[in-house]
Parts: C-alpha cells; structure tokens; sequence
C-alpha cells in the first residue's frame, strides 16, 4: 500500500509539473477590451493601461507567453471568450452576478462605482435670481409674513389698553407696530422703541423670541441653499432621483445599463465617452453615467469639457480578469495578483494613472 501511494504522489507530481510546464510553454490569448485609462490598444503602438501594466505583470512573474487580441467592446471580448476563442480577457471588466454564471474572474484588481456626469454651465444672473421668483419661495413668504401678523395682532391685543401711545386703537397702525416688534425681535436688532409692557405682552414677545431664533435659522440656510444650486447651473445632477424621466448617456455593455432602466432614465445608448460627452455638449441628454474612474480620467484629459461630477457613488464593484469557466490560469492569477497588491506594487500603477486622489 505504502508503494502504492507513493507512486500515485510520484506520478501526481509529475502530471502537475508536465501540465505546468505546457502552460508555460502555450501561448496564451489575450482579449483586451475597454478603455482609458485601463487600456490603450490602438492602432500598431504596445498596448498600455492600468489593467494591461497589472496582467503583463502577473505573466511576467509566472513566465507566460501571450499574444494580444483586440476588441471595440467589452460585450464582443466577453463573447468571444465565451466561444472559447481567448484565454481571458483583459481590462476594466466589472464583476457582476450575471456574467459569473456565464464566466470565472479572477479577484479585483480595483474597485470601482458608477458615477454622474452633468453639465457644469456658468449660471446667468436670471439663474441666480429665478429661485427667488418660485412658487415655493412665494409660498414661504406668504406663511412668514401670516406668523408676523398672528404675532403682531397678539401683541397689539395685549398692550393697547395699557400702551395705546406705541400699540394704537387702530387695528391697522397697532398690528402694525406689533408686526414691526416681532421683526426687530426676530432679527436681535433692538431698536427699543417698541416694547411690551404687559405680563401677557412680554410672555407673547419671550416666546416669539424661542421660537423666531429657529425660524430665522431654518430661514438663512434654505436661503443660503439656494444661492448655492442656482449658483451651479440648472442642469447640475447630484444624485440619480433627479435624473427620473430625463435622459442619460452611457456605454454600449455597462452595467450603467441595467442601473438606468432601474432608476426610470431614459438612456442613449453609445459605442464611446466621446460620442457620450458630445450628446451632453449638445444639451441632447442631461446627464453621463457610467464608471467612476475612466470619467474623471476623461474630464482630466479633456479640460474643456466642464462637467459636474457628482459625489454619490452607485453600484460599487470590482475590476477584474475574465475567463472560461473551466480555466485553469485563475488560480495562479489570484497568487499573483495578491502578491503584488500585498507589495503594492498595484497601487503604484494605478496612482501613475490616476493620483493619489482616484
């Protein structure tokens, strides 16, 4: 039994070296699909890329050979792939719950979101003022000048009798001046020509002033919001409820796709960033939506472009390596790749692409 084992383990070791050694020597096929700042495969020039710097490096320490095979778009790589035409595909491939039941990945190599991309226009000075002409606005006013006169008309009530030289028998001049008291009071100013003198007065001006400290504050900072989204522009998106029923641009295969049907947007459908980004100079869609990092790689090469970016992040998921479902390069991909994160050797790549500040 004992040479028996040891044979099986003698002849394990020897399948295990004769299959790596031909895995050495095969050629591997290489899809690459995506774009900047992840892949650059253009034209004759080398391939370059965050996610192609990182592969050659996982070949390089495994001593593969590949040869390169380029692609439009992710959705033709991933379906060569699944023809079994390529060893794997390389590039800003987002793991998702539908294609891990048509392929394998290897770990993320980055971690990535989608993100929003709207107009940024220099607002006129209509822009700035029009908030202030609102339905809403007028409404507010309409509620605070009621309270003055509720409160004016409570004063007057309480200090007619016992101080009809400042709040007189007219119910116009005595609400009046009531009104003129609970501004002055509301704003700290005190003038001090207009006082309660009465227990019921003071009670009604004490509690003015509680309650007007609260006001006044909740007034200031709706006011100063506004001044801060008219000073944006009409057509800045900062989130995707306000994208509901509008149009937005996005890459042909992303899963901004399916986050767009979900959300109630209207999408434009485009083969890339800058077919995208005309169609928002053109005012023909509101909005661009689609991964995190190749927008702002975008924006950055591309400076006269003024876009908004805005700060939500949605559908947070990682890059990664595509293969069939049955590859055996996947697991010494994954040492690899833990291998020169843990020597960070990958945050180095990605910095010289995108910052520090990515």
């Amino acid at each position: 039994m004992f040479k028996k084992f040891t044979s099986y383990i003698i002849l394990s070791i020897l399948f295990f070296s004769s299959s790596l050694l031909q895995a050495q020597d095969k050629i591997l096929k290489v899809g690459l699909a995506g774009g900047a700042p992840f892949v650059f495969a253009k034209g004759t020039d080398a391939p370059s890329g965050i996610a192609v710097e990182i592969w050659e490096n996982v070949a390089k320490k495994n001593n593969w050979k590949y040869e390169y095979k380029k692609f439009s778009s992710v959705k033709k790589a991933l379906a060569e792939l699944n023809n079994k035409k390529v060893d794997l595909v390389v590039g800003p491939i987002s793991i998702t719950s539908e294609r891990v039941t048509r392929m394998r990945f290897s770990q993320p190599y980055y971690q990535s979101s989608l993100a929003i991309v709207s107009r940024l226009d220099k607002p006129t000075l209509w822009d700035r003022i029009k908030p202030f002409f609102s339905f809403k606005l007028a409404i507010a006013v309409a509620i605070f000048l009621f309270i003055l006169a509720m409160v004016g008309t409570f004063l007057w009530l309480a200090e007619r009798k016992a101080s009809p030289e400042q709040f007189p028998a007219s119910p116009t001049k005595g609400i009046g001046n009531g009104m003129w008291l609970a501004i002055v009071t509301m704003s700290t100013t005190g003038y001090g020509d207009t006082a309660p003198i009465t227990l019921a007065g003071r009670i009604i001006a004490g509690t003015w002033m509680v309650v007007s400290i609260i006001f006044a504050t909740s007034m200031v900072a709706g006011i100063a919001s506004t001044l801060t989204l008219s000073g944006l522009g009409d057509d800045t998106i900062k989130n995707i409820e306000q994208l509901a029923d509008k149009r937005a641009a996005t890459i042909i295969g992303s899963p901004a796709e399916e986050f767009l049907k979900e959300h109630g947007v209207r999408e434009e459908r485009t083969n890339s960033l800058k077919e995208a980004f005309l169609k928002l100079e053109r005012k023909d869609v509101d909005a661009v939506v689609y991964d995190r990092p190749q927008l702002l790689y975008y924006l950055n090469e591309n400076k006269k472009i003024k876009g908004y970016v805005a700060k939500a992040e949605y559908y947070r998921q990682g890059y990664g390596f595509a293969f069939p479902m049955n590859s055996e390069l996947i697991h010494p991909v994954n040492i690899k790749l833990l291998e020169i994160t843990e020597d960070e050797e990958t945050t180095e790549t990605i910095n010289d692409w995108l910052g520090t500040d990515h």
